[in-house]
């Protein structure tokens, strides 16, 4: 991934960053349109993956639209040239002043996450004589098999509306002025490596969607959500998912009516390969029984694996030549006991000065970084700057 030229560049450049492959990037960008657009789907890229407005310009290029889980988002995608119209919100905890947002800028849909969400949806939109689109988020149960942190469509995680609460909203929506039900929303989870689940959740939707169907309801939308995950253990030989056969489980499993779209919400899968966070080795030690590489880069710029046990390769792309390969545990700078990116990890010798790169960051790496312990702001790069 890396070239000589790039390296040359990155030695003046302060550590650490993130740097974004937009060639990679858009390769992806055009599998999406190849096997998911050209079909009619109409794909969301979820802005909580990556939401710096270089990649969101992108992906407006590649004509994906948007899915947001706050206000800022909303008003992050409209800022950045994202239509209205093309815009879902979703997320079980929408504050009044963020559904007023939406309402005020007559987005496509709220993707609805509980029965007293939808009151006051309704309420807020009453209060200027609107009509707002909605999507019931429901949990189909299905199991994601993939982190507990990041499983989301049980009956007993936080999100969504359970199946059990269905009779008690038929009997409101007729109430709900200010509704308007255009579809169902899905969403089991991230970082899913296999397809099964995926399958599964096509049987539970079309079920869902005979339900509503037979109460009378003719939605137009099936949002079936995200979820589709990359390959951390090998970011160079697998850098774009198979969407090919992901698209291909929804368009055998999936019974759309005559009516309706077929709507997905891809962030991880979409960005997740073109992004690495680039740092420098400050310091080696050798321990009792462990040697330890302190690198510039810390928890506060990547998460993932103090939150979620995550294991992200990491290259050296210093001049590597005569040197053998040595176990450490590679650790950031962080007061924490947690900063830490890889155990007993096999690399080349590291000195010093040595420039590495963490590799398949470019989701939930750059948008949840932190300024704990006061560190300073880090840089961004993109390979146009670069090359």
């Amino acid at each position: 991934m890396f070239s000589n030229y790039q390296l040359d560049s990155f030695k003046d450049r302060t550590t650490p960053f993130y740097f974004y492959d937009l060639n990679l990037f858009r390769k992806t960008l055009d599998q999406i349109k190849e096997h998911g657009v050209s079909k009619g789907y109409h794909v969301h890229y979820a802005l909580k993956a990556n939401s710096h407005p270089r990649i969101l310009d992108e992906v407006i290029k590649a004509g994906l639209s948007a899915d947001c889980v706050s206000g800022g988002e909303v008003e992050r995608a409209i800022e950045c040239g994202f239509s209205p119209s093309k815009i879902a919100f979703a997320g079980v905890g929408k504050r009044d002043i963020e559904i007023e947002i939406g309402l005020e800028n007559n987005i496509q849909c709220f993707n609805v996450e509980s029965v007293q969400e939808l009151e006051v949806i309704n309420e807020l939109a009453s209060q200027n004589n609107q009509v707002a689109k909605i999507a019931l988020r429901i949990n189909p149960n299905v199991d994601a098999n993939t982190h507990k942190y990041i499983t989301t469509g049980l009956k007993e995680n936080k999100f969504g509306i359970n199946e059990k609460d269905l009779p008690d909203i038929f009997e409101l929506l007729p109430s709900l002025k200010h509704i308007e039900l255009i579809g169902i929303h899905f969403h089991i989870g991230s970082q899913i490596e296999e397809l099964k689940p995926f399958k599964e959740l096509c049987l539970r939707a079309n079920e869902l969607n005979e339900t509503f169907e037979n109460k009378g309801y003719k939605l137009t939308i099936i949002n079936v959500g995200g979820g589709f995950g990359i390959n951390y253990s090998s970011p160079d030989s697998s850098g774009i998912p198979d969407f090919k056969k992901f698209f291909e489980t929804f368009e055998k499993h999936l019974k759309l009516k005559s009516h309706q779209q077929l709507h997905f919400e891809l962030g991880r899968s979409v960005v997740g390969q073109s992004g690495s966070l680039i740092t420098r080795v400050l310091y080696t030690k050798t321990g009792i029984e462990k040697n330890f590489a302190i690198i510039d880069a810390g928890m506060t710029e990547l998460i993932r694996p103090a939150l979620y046990q995550a294991k992200h390769e990491i290259q050296i792309i210093s001049d590597q030549s005569g040197r053998t390969n040595k176990q450490y545990d590679i650790v950031g700078p962080i007061c924490e006991s947690s900063d830490v990116f890889r155990t007993d990890y096999e690399i080349p010798e590291l000195k010093r000065g040595d420039i590495l790169a963490i590799r398949s960051c470019g989701a939930y790496g750059e948008v949840m970084k932190s300024r704990y312990n006061l560190r300073h702001e880090i840089g961004t790069a993109f390979s146009d700057e670069i090359e």
